[in-house]
């Protein structure tokens, strides 16, 4: 039987509460971004590239000296959305003594996906730069796809002076690892991809360093296909060396699945402290 992916792939339509999980989310963002001004304990808005939405709000944790460095990557099928939606996806990494970067990326149509991607390896190159820290990237949907590609990322030959495991880890959320699905249905019309650019932003195809670590997860109650995205990109990288984990978290919708973000006890954050401390001791 021929798999419907225009239905597979509407998350909006399997979740017609996302109006009020998109509220919910702009209420706590606005909140934490509120606090972690009143208390210095951020810097917004910095520039990485020359366009509006190529920002970067860094969030600080209460703790003092060199702190492990996480680069947050938001969803939106990359046509959609904002960082300033996801502030609070920063609260339960601080609360680990975590510093979180929340990146901002220019859209589709206005740029093609391969020109996304290369704006968050900018923006990854830009923290380099000014911390000298290797970043371990999470992600949401298209953020989890963009993390993916982090991880993946030959980093020497866009910076000889980076190291080659810049983004050594890297966890996503609910992402996109094979793009071929996507020429079939109707955001397209947004996205712009044919056959061949499909497969060349794949990550899935992608070649990965044998000492990258790279977990995906998807809610239980997802769509068949991006339960089986999540699955194939672990069995393909995990067969080519890298440390692959793949989690279906119980009852939990391609929404619901960040809230665990927000939990500091979360088995979610627990994982993500893990894979940042895990960047620290590297030469």
């Amino acid at each position: 039987m021929p798999i419907e992916y225009e239905a597979e792939y509407n998350n909006r339509a399997r979740v017609p509460e996302y109006v009020d999980i998109f509220a919910r989310w702009q209420r706590a963002a606005t909140d934490y971004r509120a606090k972690a001004a009143a208390e210095e304990g951020c810097a917004l808005g910095m520039s990485y590239g020359p366009s509006a939405r190529q920002t970067i709000d860094l969030f600080f944790p209460e703790s003092s000296g060199t702190t492990p460095l996480a680069l947050f990557v938001h969803g939106g099928y990359w046509r959609s959305l904002e960082p300033a939606m996801f502030s609070h996806m920063a609260y339960g990494l601080n609360a680990h003594g975590i510093a979180v970067a929340i990146v901002g990326y220019d859209l589709c149509p206005q740029v093609s996906i391969a020109d996304i991607i290369a704006q968050i390896r900018q923006a990854c190159l830009h923290l380099w730069r000014r911390f000298g820290q290797r970043i371990m990237v999470f992600g949401h949907s298209a953020g989890g796809h963009l993390a993916a590609c982090m991880v993946a990322t030959e980093w020497k030959s866009r910076d000889p002076a980076a190291p080659t495991d810049l983004v050594p880890a890297a966890y996503a959320i609910s992402g996109v690892f094979d793009l071929g699905p996507l020429v079939h249905i109707s955001m397209n019309q947004e996205l712009k991809l044919d056959e061949a650019e499909a497969r060349r932003v794949s990550p899935l195809d992608w070649p990965i360093a044998k000492d990258r670590i790279f977990d995906a997860v998807a809610g239980s109650l997802e769509s068949s296909e991006f339960l089986r995205q999540s699955r194939a990109i672990v069995d393909a990288w995990g067969a080519r060396g890298a440390s692959a984990r793949y989690e279906a978290v119980a009852g939990m919708n391609h929404y619901t699945i960040v809230d665990p973000l927000c939990d500091p006890a979360s088995a979610m954050v627990r994982r993500l402290a893990l894979l940042c401390q895990s960047t620290q001791g590297r030469a």
